[in-house]
């Protein structure tokens, strides 16, 4: 049998009723009190209150609060008005009994009501989280379109100007060749008319000799004597010349490469090589092109595309294996579990990427905002609000003109004060 709690006493004013109920050292608990307009029940065993009270009040802004071994309750009426009593006076046992099972009635369909309520905004929790992550793909896919845009109409300005550069170039050579090709003729032509001045105008004797004494062979004496004046030189001796060239691993020219990027591609396959060789025997049967993690990451890329997320993620714990350094592979494996409903894994996943993504310097910016957007995306779907809001305000710290991510903070905020306002 349970001890009825006859001890309380009460205060009111126009708009409220102040009860105190004693507790007798027995510990209370939030769920040991259920109220509704008119009934009010207390129930910490072996004790119990129960009362029928004297008018309705309004059970959802009326409190209750536990403190120094009583229970001091807020009620706050429907209607302006002094009652007469705390509970209504002699009630029977039918009334009783309808009043409590109406109020049970009563609650349990409140109680219903919120549960569908509740399951609607988890649903459009979901919904506006999925609506969220395509819109951010969306738009970093239409930002690398825009890059790639910009650079092809670079490139494509850049070889126009090459092409007009090296026609003017080759215009000039023709010019350069044909005024040097004219130089050379009148030099011919120069040399052509002294020789035939010294051949033509000799003594005046002699040339009266020679027409006489050799008539008929004037022409064979002058033939050889311009042979005599134009004697070619002689021929250049064989020889070999060697070349030598630096050693290299690229097959371009020292001139034509970038030494950074050379070097930082040679250190990821030393390290890939060493972390095979280590322990990975099973990796043995694969191809040399499947060894290499840039190769794996670009394989990963190519299966989300394609929406096949599990090979997706496949590739990219090998390429982990092989180089566990690369952010980009953690980045792109939470992106993996976010849309396998993996959500504690993506958060891990982007939490690992962020490590990585230090020190913050603004080449690594991008990078950096994606982390903090998908873990927070992450937080969001498991309804932890708070820590989802964190992570995407610190992405609007290092973006700050990114509308999207901004409009998703906000409904955050919102969806925060509804859940404080309703708890």
């Amino acid at each position: 049998m349970p001890l009825w709690l006859r001890e309380q006493r009460w205060q009111q004013t126009l708009s409220a009723v102040y009860l105190s109920l004693p507790l007798r050292g027995a510990r209370a608990t939030p769920a040991s009190i259920f109220c509704t307009e008119r009934y009010l029940k207390v129930s910490i065993p072996p004790f119990l209150f129960e009362a029928i009270l004297y008018a309705p009040i309004d059970d959802t802004n009326s409190t209750a609060k536990i403190e120094n071994g009583n229970i001091f309750f807020t009620l706050y009426k429907k209607e302006p008005a002094m009652w007469d009593s705390l509970t209504l006076e002699n009630v029977d046992k039918e009334k009783l009994q309808y009043l409590r099972e109406n109020a049970v009635l009563k609650a349990h369909e409140k109680a219903k009501e919120e549960r569908e309520a509740k399951k609607v905004m988890k649903e459009e929790h979901k919904k506006y989280a999925l609506e969220a992550t395509m819109k951010l793909e969306e738009a970093e896919r239409k930002r690398i379109e825009d890059l790639k845009e910009k650079e092809r109409q670079k490139v494509t300005k850049e070889l126009e100007l090459w092409r007009n550069q090296q026609k003017e170039a080759d215009k000039y050579k023709s010019t350069q060749k044909e005024r040097e090709l004219h130089q050379e003729i009148g030099k011919l032509k120069e040399r052509k008319n002294e020789k035939m001045n010294k051949t033509t105008i000799p003594n005046e004797r002699t040339s009266k000799t020679k027409h006489k004494h050799t008539k008929g062979h004037g022409s064979c004496s002058m033939f050889s004597q311009n042979l005599k004046e134009e004697q070619l030189p002689a021929p250049r001796s064989a020889a070999t010349i060697k070349v030598n060239f630096t050693p290299r691993v690229f097959p371009t020219a020292l001139r034509e490469s970038r030494v950074a990027e050379e070097e930082e591609w040679l250190h990821k396959q030393a390290e890939a090589r060493r972390t095979i060789s280590a322990d990975l025997s099973e990796l043995e049967d694969l191809k040399e092109e499947e060894k290499n993690p840039d190769w794996l990451k670009d394989k990963g890329n190519k299966m989300f595309a394609m929406g096949n997320y599990l090979a997706a993620v496949n590739a990219y714990n090998l390429a982990l294996r092989l180089n566990n350094k690369l952010p980009l592979l953690y980045l792109n494996r939470a992106a993996c579990h976010l849309k396998l409903r993996n959500l504690h894994k993506a958060i891990e996943d982007s939490s690992k990427a962020l490590e990585l993504l230090t020190p913050p310097v603004p080449d690594n910016e991008s990078a950096r905002v994606k982390a903090y957007v998908r873990r927070g995306t992450a937080f969001c779907q498991l309804e932890l609000y708070t820590e989802g809001l964190q992570d995407y305000e610190a992405a609007l710290k290092i973006d700050p003109k990114n509308k999207n991510i901004e409009k998703d903070a906000e409904k955050i905020r919102h969806l925060i004060q509804g859940t404080m306002q309703g708890s």
